[in-house]
């Protein structure tokens, strides 16, 4: 009896596992680049897009975020991105035709949104480098500093102890 069950199970185990195989081939894959700019085509759909140090143009669908560090965003006409836009150090570019579900933001860069893009969030741009500076290196400055007089409160408070002085006696 045994054996006619494990041979059951065998047989049932492929129609199991095939709607998530199935669901595996849909998934949209996430896209990530490091100095080589990301180009997505009309026909194509992709979920999350990373770039650093590198632009993205989106012509197709893409079903997460859009964020660069140091590069563009360029969504052109017939472009659908599901998510938000992101860009630090660079400038975020909708075209008309082109359709943003979430928000829209530059730092230290500008946004920019043609007047038949659809953005369904905030469209937000901080131009300047000073923002950069702001958002990211004053806070480790101030947790340097913080750091720095901590320890200078450890080592205030661990003052040498007095040694007695002692004297020799001869007898």
């Amino acid at each position: 009896m045994p054996r006619f069950l494990v041979l059951c199970l065998i047989s049932i185990l492929p129609a199991l596992l095939a709607p998530s195989a199935m669901h595996a081939v849909e998934a949209k894959a996430d896209r990530f680049q490091f100095n080589n700019d990301i180009e997505i085509q009309p026909d194509e759909k992709v979920g999350d897009v990373t770039c650093l140090n590198c632009s993205v143009r989106v012509l197709g669908r893409v079903s997460g975020d859009v964020t660069t560090i140091n590069g563009n965003v360029v969504a052109e006409q017939g472009a659908t991105i599901s998510g938000d836009v992101t860009t630090i150090r660079g400038s975020a570019r909708i075209e008309n035709g082109s359709q943003v579900a979430g928000d829209l933001t530059a730092i230290a860069g500008a946004a920019r949104r043609d007047p038949q893009a659809t953005v369904g969030g905030d469209v937000t741009s901080m131009n300047g480098g000073g923002w950069v500076f702001l958002v990211f290196l004053l806070p480790f400055a101030m947790l340097g500093g913080l750091a720095a007089l901590i320890i200078w409160l450890i080592q205030k408070s661990r003052q040498p102890a007095p040694v007695p002085a002692y004297t020799l006696r001869r007898n």
